[in-house]
């Protein structure tokens, strides 16, 4: 048996551009020029709060960055239902979920940054709530890398660190994954670079989902 975790944004879907949007609106809103799109890829993976309070070049998440935090959330709906912001699936993601989750050895789970609604609403909205059977969010857990995500679905699945693989695009996963005991696969089509996935304690890159059925079948 195996546990295979994936992070959601950058690995499971391409969602920069909503998420930059939001984030761009968030901080104009508090005041703040645009941000730049290589600052919001440079937190995607962490928890809001500890996300904006980043871009912001703070220490500590503070009362700015926790009311920016509800801002966000609050518009996030609307403009993610704007006709031009969608989050889309990486090109065979689709696929490779539906080969995995027809191997009865495998368990899927999903370990992300998002809200629990968020989470929900990808998986609902591609077909693959029947194929997770765990997951942790940033409702549930600290924020990556500390390895609670991990250690929580390798409890609640009765798995083993050991025979965990996560799978994600960010150094965020591939720290929180090492943090654990778990495999940690980067993914080449993501927001960070290779280097960088590498530097953060990569055991394998993958440069296409494709290649993902070698490191877990």
């Amino acid at each position: 048996m195996k546990l295979v975790l994936f992070d959601c944004d950058g690995t499971l879907v391409d969602s920069v551009r909503l998420i930059h949007e939001v984030m761009a609106r968030t901080f104009v809103d508090f005041g703040y020029k645009r941000p730049d799109v290589a600052s919001t890829k440079s937190i995607i993976g962490l928890t809001l709060d500890i996300a904006i309070a980043r871009m912001q070049g703070k220490p500590h998440v503070d009362e700015e960055a926790i009311a920016m935090t509800a801002h966000y959330k609050s518009i996030f709906p609307g403009v993610r239902d704007e006709g031009d912001m969608q989050t889309p699936l990486f090109d065979g993601i689709k696929p490779l979920i539906e080969t995995l989750a027809a191997h009865d050895e495998l368990l899927i789970g999903a370990v992300t940054g998002k809200s629990r609604r968020g989470l929900t609403h990808i998986l609902e909205a591609n077909g693959f709530a029947p194929y997770f059977v765990v997951s942790r969010t940033a409702d549930d857990c600290p924020s990556k890398p500390h390895p609670a995500m991990v250690t929580e679905c390798c409890s609640e699945t009765g798995m083993d660190p050991h025979d965990t693989i996560v799978i994600g695009d960010a150094v965020y996963d591939m720290q929180m994954a090492k943090a654990a005991g778990a495999t940690a696969i980067g993914v080449a089509w993501g927001y960070a670079s290779v280097e960088e996935l590498l530097a953060a304690g990569a055991d394998t890159i993958a440069h296409h989902p494709n290649d993902l059925l070698s490191h877990i079948l």
